[in-house]
């Protein structure tokens, strides 16, 4: 029998190419979220209060092989206090799930956790987050390893970095130059455009994602990225050219931040292991 992945905030915007991933790979998911408008239609749908609190948690979920956790409210939004507000209810849902017999749990994690950092983040990177975004993500990441310690099971927490792709349903600054786009406006106010960053196509990251929660010899912090920075105005230049977008950029419109790094990337080294084993 294939193996049973549930994945919960599955109508996401990551979510979505999520399930088409883990289905590409022949393993059987169930997709769990309040709305599943453009999920693909071969995964089982579910519908479920995933917080809660009930104890039989997993047992209400059919027992999958796996959980992959990705339900986040208000993810785009990262001064937002829901995310204090929730992380109670994210930390017994998967102290739950665990303490109910799941034996595997992956979980969508952040580069925000880290906070501010020059270079690449590996596992090991020291974590000082400027956000409450930030600030959940990382206390989360550290209950979910210490639920998963006491039940001696497997814990994943997969770290992303900047996204881009499928940007209607997105909320970075590619999906913003795409509206402006669309709205007629054929200048777009900008930074200096210097900082260097690890972008990674929501296709890519879902493949990423799929090959993680599929083996189990990689687990603790595993880094869904590329390992290569590209300056943000490069990237962004290069998105004019491949959509076809008839926009200027006013470079130094807005001053940089001087909380951005001027380059954050992911430490590739285990996600690397992780595909060339899942290629053989």
């Amino acid at each position: 029998m294939a193996k049973t992945v549930l994945v919960t905030g599955a109508g996401g915007y990551i979510g979505r190419h999520v399930v088409t991933a883990l289905l590409e790979r022949g393993l059987d998911v169930k997709a769990l979220d309040l709305r599943l408008d453009g999920v693909d239609e071969r995964a089982q749908k579910v519908s479920m209060d995933l917080f809660s609190g009930d104890a039989d948690i997993y047992d209400q979920m059919g027992r999958p092989d796996v959980v992959l956790h990705m339900a986040w409210r208000d993810g785009f939004k990262h001064a937002s206090w829901a995310h204090m507000d929730d992380l109670a209810k994210h930390a017994h849902l998967i102290e739950n799930l665990y303490a109910g017999g799941l034996k595997h749990l992956a979980v969508m994690g952040t580069m925000h956790e880290v906070g501010y950092w020059e270079g690449a983040i590996d596992e090991s990177s020291p974590c000082n987050p400027a956000s409450l975004y930030g600030i959940a993500k990382n206390a989360l990441r550290e209950t979910t390893f210490l639920s998963a310690k006491a039940h001696g099971a497997v814990a994943q927490w997969i770290r992303a970095y900047y996204i881009v792709g499928d940007d209607k349903f997105g909320n970075s600054i590619f999906s913003k130059l795409l509206a402006a786009a669309e709205e007629g406006r054929t200048t777009f106010p900008f930074t200096t455009g210097k900082n260097r960053y690890d972008f990674i196509s929501v296709d890519e990251l879902a493949r990423q994602i799929a090959a993680i929660v599929d083996q189990t010899e990689v687990t603790g912090v595993i880094n869904a990225c590329t390992g290569e920075p590209v300056s943000l105005a490069e990237r962004v230049e290069a998105y004019i050219r491949d959509n076809g977008l008839d926009i200027t950029l006013e470079y130094g419109a807005f001053p940089d931040r001087p909380y951005d790094s001027p380059g954050v990337w992911g430490d590739p080294t285990k996600i690397r292991r992780i595909l060339a084993s899942s290629a053989s």
